[in-house]
């Protein structure tokens, strides 16, 4: 039976805790073999085994631990019948091994200090028996790729001949281990220091980066803050602002319309007829005024609602619009103003129009400006009006395009024309009179509504003008709020 050491089998005396079993899984054959019968064969086992350690290329380390544990092993089981030591190689396993067997017939079991110790230095298996017992120390070899034939010739030459030592030389070569030992022992105790050296520097560096890193950041956070912070003192001024225009342009509205009204309401009496007629000069002159009271009230009321759109109170209500009686009615208003006999106004067939559930007066209004626009700047040629269902739109929508033949607009005037106030500058405003609301405003209703607009022209060539109005009817949002935004998609939004 083979039991390694330390295991505490009833009847098994001796055995070390910590002692393995051997790797050797066959038989080993012994390349060297002798008998240990007195202290100076131990001697000589000593110096034999450290010699076949360094033959077969084990570090300095472990010829001292395989040695010490031969050594040790020798003593202990010296005295017994029989006893004799044998070196071979085990090649079976997947590294080749150094196997070292004590065998002897009669005799104590091993100490169990003894097999602890060596234990702790290589690997050992202990395999009593009822007549015979035996030791077996296994020592992996390093993977050098010599081939195991090679190995075991020089195992044979190193071992050929054994040379008897006294103590003597037992305890000089013990000294002379001892002395490598220290030695290495110091060599790695002054790359220890200088190992540690060097990590200490590595870490008053990284100390040192860590804390220029921690003031830029603190410094960064504070400019970030001071940034923050007068940016939020620029948003609110801007808010303030704003307000405040809102309300001048509000009040400024409030206080024009009574005064327009009492214009145009007086040129209309003036015109009326009485009992003293006009001559022909004060008419054409009140009809002027008339017409000129007509036109600045309907910028005070384009001022007051962008006014209105702006603070968001300006209240959208969904409703069905008639399609055609609102291109009708655009036709017969634009038609009678716009005063051009080389431009023509065409509108879309009144039997193809898409059903639209939106707010039909402001529709009128954005529609309005952008007809007006496009007649005012075309000076011959055509201004179209066409209204599909919108293919682009994930959403049921209608889509608005006007097309015009006129003038255009130059590209680097694009980005500008839909600035509050901002005119193309050119020899056409000399006839052409506005304030610059027209496009904002069209916009403006357009985003409340839930739409959107855009334009694009060619210099010299004309305009096109789409507006997308989403349908709010048939099952979809049926109410916008203040900021022309479904509902629904505001509450998504304020979440």
């Amino acid at each position: 039976m083979r039991v390694a050491a330390g295991a505490s089998e009833p009847g098994l005396r001796g055995g070390a805790p910590g002692a393995g079993r051997p790797s050797a899984a066959g038989p080993v054959h012994p390349v060297a073999s002798f008998a240990l019968s007195t202290a100076q064969d131990v001697f000589g086992l000593r110096r034999s085994a450290q010699q076949a350690a360094a033959a077969l290329s084990l570090e300095r380390q472990d010829q001292v631990r395989l040695a010490t544990a031969l050594s040790e092993l020798g003593r202990d089981r010296l005295g017994c019948r029989g006893l004799e030591v044998s070196f071979g190689l085990d090649s079976t396993s997947r590294s080749t091994c150094l196997v070292v067997t004590f065998t002897w017939h009669d005799g104590p079991p091993p100490a169990r200090d003894t097999l602890a110790l060596a234990a702790k230095l290589v690997r050992v298996g202990f395999e009593p028996g009822a007549t015979v017992s035996r030791i077996v120390v296994t020592q992996p070899l390093p993977a050098d790729g010599v081939r195991a034939s090679e190995r075991r010739t020089r195992l044979a030459e190193v071992l050929k001949d054994v040379v008897r030592s006294t103590e003597t030389d037992d305890l000089r070569a013990q000294t002379r281990d001892l002395i490598a030992t220290l030695e290495e022992t110091r060599a790695q105790g002054e790359e220890l220091r200088r190992l540690n050296e060097e990590l200490e520097e590595t870490n008053q560096g990284v100390l040192a980066l860590y804390t220029e890193l921690t003031q830029e950041l603190e410094a960064t956070n504070s400019g970030v803050l001071a940034l923050h912070t007068e940016l939020e003192d620029k948003r609110r001024q801007l808010q303030e602002a704003s307000e405040a225009k809102t309300r001048f342009w509000t009040n400024i509205s409030h206080e024009l319309r009574t005064p327009v009204n009492s214009v145009v309401g007086l040129s209309a009496l003036l015109l009326a007829p009485g009992p003293r007629p006009l001559s022909d000069e004060q008419q054409v002159q009140v009809e002027l005024i008339e017409s000129s009271g007509h036109i600045l009230l309907s910028l005070v009321s384009d001022l007051l609602d962008v006014a209105k759109a702006e603070a968001g109170h300006l209240d959208v209500h969904p409703r069905p619009v008639d399609l055609p009686l609102l291109v009708a009615h655009l036709s017969g208003i634009l038609l009678s103003g716009h005063g051009h006999d080389r431009v023509t106004l065409v509108t879309p067939s009144l039997e193809q129009l898409p059903p639209l559930v939106t707010d039909e007066t402001l529709l009128v209004r954005i529609l309005r400006n952008l007809l007006s626009n496009a007649l005012k700047f075309t000076e011959r040629g055509e201004v179209r009006l066409d209204i599909t269902v919108d293919p682009e739109s994930p959403a049921p929508a209608v889509l608005f395009t006007v097309t015009d033949t006129g003038i255009g607009i130059p590209a680097d005037e694009l980005d500008r024309v839909f600035e509050a106030f901002y005119q193309v500058r050119g020899p056409h405003q000399s006839e052409r009179p506005g304030t610059g609301l027209g496009l904002p405003y069209a916009r403006t209703l357009a985003e409340l509504l839930g739409g959107s607009l855009t334009l694009t022209s060619t210099e010299g060539v004309g305009t096109r003008v789409r507006l997308s109005v989403p349908d709010l009817g048939d099952g979809h949002t049926k109410q916008l709020g203040a900021e022309g935004r479904p509902e629904t998609e505001r509450a998504g939004r304020d979440r």
